[in-house]
């Protein structure tokens, strides 16, 4: 029987039961909206398919992808005031989502410079860049036209400041004859019969005609949409390859072994968050040269992709697991000293750069593919002093190239040598050339000065 009286009562009725059962239902549903909330932000409700766990409203998902974008950018001098940026597009999600995320950098430095009342703050510059490879790839004259018209498109709709779209063929660092370097290029990859080496190859040819244009065109910073996802396969593929001395140059926020530095500030981002941005924002994509790897990139990719269904934090903890690794001493921006570029941007970037007993010092590189070469691989050109020029290349090459892309037969090698772009030779002469000073400062101490000689 329930008790109706209005003071508390301790008699152990039913109504105090009614309410004890009544309070944990009340909490479950509390509990139950509460779930149904961002959790972030706690006042939307969650996007599928925003984040890894899909918790997320789009404004919190969005707004933690760029905010890992501008946490990299900002951390690491990745850009700075005075720079003109070159944006390699390729039209894909990663590519679209570091273009927009430029942009959106750009536009509030923008801002802030017509609200300051002095000026004297600049808004660094951008350009875009697309890499037409269909000198390799076949695709039909048509279908590369209507890309570069969407790609064109794409440039022209984001707002002021404006852009530059350049579109350079991978064969024009050849020669500067469109048909002369078209036949050249296919003839160095078709030399090439290991499918993993062609890919490799056909890597270095894109970079080394990005950096060939950033050069000649003014731009000092070529950034990448390299993600999280690229480069845990990059992580494993390097491994295989035997490239692990050199691994770590590779998957830094910053790569300034180059004449122009390499940027990737989409390194924390993995591409399932960038596909979904793209999607949620419609962002439009170009898929032009969709292209499957074959080879050790294939299976590796293939591999990558399992562990991720798996485990959507496979690849985050490779890249983790990577970057303990002692980067080399230039994955980092140059120390600025212009007077243009603000003293908290100055400090930012020497309190972040890396100190000389944080890093590995290398001064000879790869002459194919330019990463560092290790003590192994340098001892070998000792021995090449009066050897054919072909032979002194590839002395000048780390194990993985002189493997996977340089022909087995030895006496092919001089003909695919007379087939490589000139930057590549002369990368060779300079490395040569570099290792000959550094062993003789390793033996100075021992040399006889030309008065002793005399004697």
């Amino acid at each position: 029987m329930a008790c109706n009286s209005a003071t508390g009562c301790e008699s152990g009725c039913y109504k105090n039961e009614f309410e004890q059962d009544l309070k944990p239902a009340t909490e479950t549903i509390s509990d139950s909206n509460e779930q149904n909330l961002c959790v972030k932000c706690k006042a939307n409700e969650p996007t599928a398919g925003a984040g890894e766990d899909g918790k997320h409203c789009l404004d919190c998902f969005r707004s933690n992808l760029f905010g890992k974008f501008r946490l990299a950018v900002a951390s690491n001098a990745l850009i700075t005031p005075a720079d003109n940026v070159l944006v390699a597009f390729s039209g894909g999600p990663c590519s679209r989502v570091a273009l927009q995320f430029v942009h959106e950098l750009q536009q509030r430095a923008q801002k802030n410079f017509d609200a300051s009342k002095d000026r004297s703050l600049p808004v660094f510059g951008v350009g875009v860049v697309f890499v037409d490879e269909t000198a390799y790839y076949p695709v039909p004259s048509s279908e590369i036209d209507n890309a570069i018209q969407e790609i064109k498109l794409i440039v022209s709709n984001l707002s002021p400041p404006t852009k530059e779209l350049h579109v350079i063929p991978i064969e024009s660092i050849f020669c500067s004859n469109p048909c002369d370097g078209r036949e050249r290029f296919k003839k160095l990859v078709d030399s090439v019969s290991d499918a993993t080496g062609k890919e490799d190859l056909l890597l270095q040819l894109r970079m080394l005609s990005l950096q060939k244009f950033a050069s000649e065109n003014g731009y000092n910073r070529l950034l990448l949409g390299l993600c999280t996802s690229r480069i845990a396969c990059h992580v494993i593929t390097a491994t295989v390859k035997g490239q692990g001395y050199s691994l770590p140059a590779d998957i830094q926020y910053a790569d300034a072994r180059w004449e122009i530095p390499v940027v990737l500030p989409l390194r924390d981002c993995l591409a399932q968050e960038l596909n979904m941005l793209c999607q949620l924002d419609c962002l439009k994509t170009v898929e032009l040269l969709n292209q499957t790897h074959s080879g050790i990139n294939g299976l590796v990719s293939s591999f990558v992709k399992i562990l991720q269904e798996e485990n959507p934090s496979r690849e985050s903890t490779i890249m983790r697991t990577a970057g303990k690794l002692t980067p080399f001493h230039f994955n980092k921006i140059p120390e600025l000293n212009d007077s243009s570029v603000p003293l908290a941007s100055q400090r930012r970037q020497k309190r972040f750069n890396l100190k000389p007993n944080e890093s590995i010092s290398s001064e000879s590189f790869c002459s194919l593919c330019y990463s560092p070469l290790n003590q192994s691989d340098l001892t070998s050109l000792s021995s090449h002093d009066n050897c054919k020029n072909s032979d002194i290349f590839v002395a000048a090459c780390c194990s993985s190239c002189r493997f996977q892309i340089f022909p087995n037969d030895p006496s092919s090698m001089e003909k695919f040598y007379s087939l490589l772009p000139e930057p590549l030779i002369a990368r060779a002469k300079h490395v040569r050339n570099g290792y000959s000073s550094l062993l003789r400062e390793q033996i100075q101490d021992f040399l006889l000065s030309d008065s002793e000689d005399n004697a």
